[in-house]
C-alpha cells in the first residue's frame, strides 16, 4: 500500500499542474475579452471544465488568478526573447532583431495587449504585488545594456542611451500601432495589419531606432 501511495504522488503533481494550467488558459482568455472588473470567475470555471473550489484551492482569489496569468503572459515573452540570441550579433543588426521581435510578439499575443490595457485601468495594482514581473526584465535589460556597449565600443552607436528608455521606445513604437490599428484603418482608410504593410512599419520602427542610436 506504501509503494502504491509513493507511486501515485506524481501523477497527483501531474493533475495538478494540468489542471492550473487549464485553469490559467481559460482565466487568460476571460481576463483579455471582460478585463479585469468583467470577468467572472464561474465563468472561468466553466471553460476549465473544473469547479470553483477548485480554482480557490490552487489560485486562492480572483486577484491572484489574475495576477498568475499576467504572470504567465509575462513568463512566455520573456522565454521567447530569450531564445533570440542576438548577444552575438553585429549591433545593429541585433537591435533590429529586437525592434522587429517585438513587434511581431504584439500581433501574435493580443491577448497579452488586452491584458495589459486592462492592468492599466487599474494603475498596475496587480503587477505591483508581483516579484516575479520585475525580474522578468533584468536578463532582458542586460542584452540590451551588451548591445549598446558593443555599439559605442565599435563606434556605431553612442555611449549615453539610457537601456531602459530604450526598450520603452521600442515597445511604444509597435504597441501603439498594434493597439489602436481599428481605429487608424478606419481613419486613414488602409489595413495596418496586411503582411507587406506591417513589415514596412516594422521596418519604419527599425529604422527610427537605429537613426537614434547612431552616433
Amino acid at each position: 500500500m506504501a509503494k502504491a501511495l509513493k507511486k501515485a504522488k506524481p501523477e497527483v503533481k501531474r493533475d495538478s499542474a494540468a489542471s492550473q494550467e487549464r485553469i490559467l488558459i481559460a482565466a487568460t482568455k476571460e481576463f483579455s475579452e471582460k478585463g479585469y472588473d468583467g470577468a467572472r470567475v464561474d465563468a472561468i470555471a466553466l471553460s476549465s471544465q473544473l469547479n470553483k473550489n477548485a480554482l480557490y484551492h490552487y489560485f486562492g482569489s480572483k486577484e491572484k488568478l489574475f495576477i498568475a496569468v499576467l504572470e504567465r503572459a509575462y513568463a512566455t515573452i520573456r522565454d521567447r526573447q530569450s531564445d533570440l540570441s542576438i548577444r552575438g550579433m553585429d549591433p545593429e543588426e541585433g537591435m533590429r532583431r529586437l525592434v522587429e521581435f517585438t513587434a511581431k510578439i504584439w500581433v501574435e499575443m493580443p491577448e497579452f495587449n488586452r491584458l495589459l490595457a486592462s492592468e492599466n485601468l487599474h494603475e498596475a495594482r496587480h503587477v505591483k504585488q508581483s516579484k516575479k514581473i520585475p525580474e522578468m526584465y533584468n536578463p532582458l535589460l542586460d542584452t540590451i545594456k551588451e548591445i549598446l556597449k558593443k555599439g559605442a565600443d565599435t563606434g556605431k552607436f553612442r555611449d549615453d542611451v539610457d537601456p531602459t528608455d530604450l526598450y520603452i521606445s521600442i515597445t511604444a513604437l509597435s504597441a501603439h500601432y498594434i493597439s489602436h490599428r481599428y481605429t487608424f484603418e478606419a481613419i486613414f482608410n488602409q489595413g495596418l495589419m496586411k503582411p507587406a504593410r506591417l513589415q514596412q512599419r516594422i521596418d519604419h520602427a527599425a529604422d527610427m531606432i537605429i537613426r537614434y542610436l547612431e552616433k
